[in-house]
């Protein structure tokens, strides 16, 4: 087999440890070392000493972090690539072995990179991902005093729509507080929730031991403190997004895609997706939204599952999706079209596929989006049916004009 590398470097990964192997025309040279920082140090030295050109390592985990930044500091050539495409090797079953075979398919040109983006999208994707964490925490939070409310026979989420809005918020602080009055409690309502006065009297009546109480106060002071810390990570992400603040207006112009969503994408994408995805359908397959492939003769032998991709932005992108479900739009049409056939787990996932391959045109061709109107597919339906019965009646010996109605 052809040579491409000459000088290779494979690198098996773990938490604690380090097994690197270097194949030179010289020969092959095996070590072992620390995930300690010091140790990373003398790995790298090592790495110029042998004057490797390239260095690869399996994408486990986050443990790969801490070497790539080291090797983009010394401009060292890596690649971190998926460990499926290198999998199930016979025999294979040491560190040693599992370097071995790395650095040999490296050194013959037999590994294909992951994409990893550089070291500002890198820190703002960790922003992004760890704000998505905090509001997915406020969430919980939010059911879980609503547990505790319903076991205090508590129903005021039977009454209003939010119960963390202004008035609800002010009556349960009072019940924290150890006030029991159901009238007093209704009297915290404000605007139009005054206006269900009465049915809030019946709803807040309950029984509300101690411990519960302590549960409502400390989840909302938690709530609280979330609410704070989402605040901080907006604005420094919004700082960190100025420059192609463009792109996000052009992303939010989408329906079901707001702000946050929009530099979610970008956090995950970059800004220069023509360089890493040739097409929409290469980053579509990247992100996990494409049916699988399992084809033999022509024939489709077994369920055609869509791999995992990016769980991040994927789960985003359906969690949009799933919003747009009512929209009056293409992509509220869309959804609805593709529920009535295959569910709404497919059609989620039909519509966050739409999504991305528009994010993609919208921002290579700088260009806002135009949608299509909800009755797109009325409208292609209608040509499909004009079409085929003048097809049909010239097929029978007829001669068809076709005028519109005035």
């Amino acid at each position: 087999m052809k040579v491409i590398i000459e000088r290779s470097c494979g690198m098996d990964v773990h938490k604690d440890s380090i097994t690197a192997c270097i194949i030179t025309p010289e020969g092959k040279e095996i070590q072992t070392f620390s995930t300690k920082t010091v140790f990373l140090l003398k790995l790298i030295d090592w790495i110029k000493e042998q004057g490797c050109t390239h260095v690869t390592m399996e994408s486990t985990g986050v443990f790969w972090k801490p070497i790539v930044n080291l090797l983009e500091a010394e401009s060292i050539e890596f690649l971190v690539v998926n460990a499926t495409h290198m999998k199930a090797v016979p025999g294979r079953k040491t560190d040693v072995k599992d370097a071995e075979w790395i650095a040999e398919l490296l050194r013959h040109g037999l590994l294909t990179a992951s994409y990893i983006p550089n070291r500002n999208q890198r820190e703002l994707r960790e922003l992004v991902r760890y704000r998505r964490s905090i509001i997915e925490e406020r969430a919980r939070q939010h059911n879980r005093i609503q547990k505790v409310l319903e076991g205090a026979n508590i129903k005021l989420s039977s009454v209003v729509s939010d119960i963390l809005g202004v008035s609800s918020r002010d009556m349960l602080h009072a019940i924290a507080d150890g006030e029991e009055d159901p009238e007093k409690l209704a009297s915290f309502a404000r605007r139009t929730m005054k206006r269900k006065k009465d049915e809030l009297e019946l709803a807040l009546r309950g029984y509300v031991n101690p411990h519960q109480r302590l549960m409502i106060k400390t989840i909302l002071n938690h709530i609280e403190f979330l609410n704070e810390q989402v605040e901080k990570l907006d604005r420094e992400v919004s700082q960190r997004v100025t420059s192609f603040q463009e792109d996000v207006e052009r992303l939010d112009s989408i329906p079901g895609i707001a702000t946050r969503m929009a530099e979610q994408i970008l956090s995950e994408i970059g800004t220069d997706i023509e360089k890493q995805f040739p097409s929409a359908a290469h980053l579509c397959s990247w992100a996990g939204l494409v049916p699988g492939h399992n084809e033999s003769a022509g024939k489709r032998r077994k369920s055609s599952k869509a791999k995992k991709g990016n769980k991040y932005l994927k789960s985003a992108l359906t969690e949009a999706a799933h919003s747009v479900r009512g929209s009056k739009n293409y992509l509220g049409a869309l959804y609805r079209r593709t529920a009535a056939r295959k569910g709404k787990k497919r059609a989620a996932i039909s519509v966050a596929h739409a999504m991305l391959r528009i994010s993609y045109y919208l921002l290579t061709r700088k260009e806002m989006y135009v949608d299509l109107g909800e009755d797109y597919f009325e409208k292609q339906k209608q040509q499909f049916i004009v079409r085929h019965s003048v097809q049909r009646l010239e097929k029978l010996g007829y001669t068809v004009t076709i005028t519109e109605a005035s």
